[in-house]
C-alpha cells in the first residue's frame, strides 16, 4: 500500500523560505515519479514540480522556476521541496503525489496536503 505523508507547511512572510517534506512508503521498484501539486482557494489544482526516481529528471511549472528545488532521498524515503523567495501567490494547499511508473507526475496516489500561507 502506497502512503504519502506531507509536512513542513506553515505561515511565512513574502521573500521567506519553507521546505516541504513528503515521506513515502509502499513503492516496490524505483521506477516511480513523485512531486507536488497545489491548490489555492477558488482555483484548480496545478502541478508544481516532479522528480523521477529512476534518473532524477525534474520538472517545474514556470511560476516557480528558479525559486523552488525538488529533491529525493531514496535512503530516507523522503522527497523535499525547497521553496525560496516565496510570494503571496504561492499560498495554497500543497499535495504530495506519486505515480508508480514513469517520469512524470499525474497523481496516481495523494497525500493529505499541507497548508502554505505567504503573507505580504
Amino acid at each position: 500500500e502506497v502512503q504519502l505523508v506531507e509536512s513542513g507547511g506553515g505561515l511565512v512572510q513574502a521573500g521567506g523560505s519553507l521546505r516541504l517534506s513528503c515521506t513515502y512508503s509502499g513503492f516496490t521498484f524505483d521506477d516511480y515519479a513523485i512531486g507536488w501539486f497545489r491548490q489555492a482557494p477558488g482555483k484548480e489544482r496545478e502541478g508544481v514540480s516532479c522528480i523521477s526516481a529512476s534518473d532524477g529528471y525534474t520538472s517545474y511549472t514556470d511560476s516557480v522556476k528558479g525559486r523552488f528545488t525538488i529533491s529525493n532521498d531514496n535512503a530516507k524515503n523522503t522527497m523535499y521541496l525547497q521553496m525560496n523567495s516565496l510570494k503571496p501567490e504561492d499560498t495554497a494547499v500543497y499535495y504530495c503525489a506519486a505515480d508508480l511508473y514513469g517520469r512524470t507526475c499525474h497523481g496516481e496516489y495523494w497525500g493529505q496536503g499541507t497548508q502554505v500561507t505567504v503573507s505580504s
